[in-house]
């Protein structure tokens, strides 16, 4: 059985690597994953107004949901699932489930955002990255840009 530890913040970009991730396993093999939830950080002004109890109970929910809509796709096959709530640096939680479950691959299937950097899971495992405007510019050309933006101010 293959042990995988997955983190997730998204459950449909999640559901959307599931496959690219047990591409290279033998069919109906059965694989163990170790879901870790990484909850969305609340913005500094709300959590100024927010109890810690408040913020809990919002984390709390937010890992059911999260379940209730990803672990379905992980149990197929056979699969067997051991869902985490992520508190604290990941990169010492990932120390820790991989010596707690002898995992041996690490997953980060979190949803890249624009403008924010995420934390990396293991040292020497790079978080996904934003595609971001450098992405448009490069893919179009600047000079495809310009004349774009030119013929719109106009």
């Amino acid at each position: 059985m293959t042990k995988i530890i997955l983190y997730v913040d998204d459950a449909a970009h999640a559901c959307e690597q599931i496959p690219a991730i047990t591409a290279g396993a033998a069919p109906g093999a059965p694989h163990h994953w170790v879901v870790v939830a990484c909850a969305p950080r609340m913005a500094s002004r709300m959590s100024k107004w927010v109890s810690h109890s408040a913020r809990e109970n919002w984390r709390a929910k937010w890992f059911a949901k999260l379940q209730a809509q990803l672990l379905p796709a992980l149990r197929r096959g056979g699969g067997h699932v051991t869902p985490v709530l992520a508190t604290g640096p990941l990169t010492e939680l990932t120390a820790v489930l991989k010596r707690e479950h002898a995992a041996t691959q690490v997953v980060d299937a979190r949803r890249p955002r624009i403008g924010t950097e995420l934390e990396p899971v293991a040292p020497g495992l790079q978080p996904p990255r934003s595609a971001g405007w450098r992405t448009l510019g490069g893919g179009l050309g600047m000079g495809t840009l310009l004349v774009l933006a030119h013929g719109f101010f106009e």
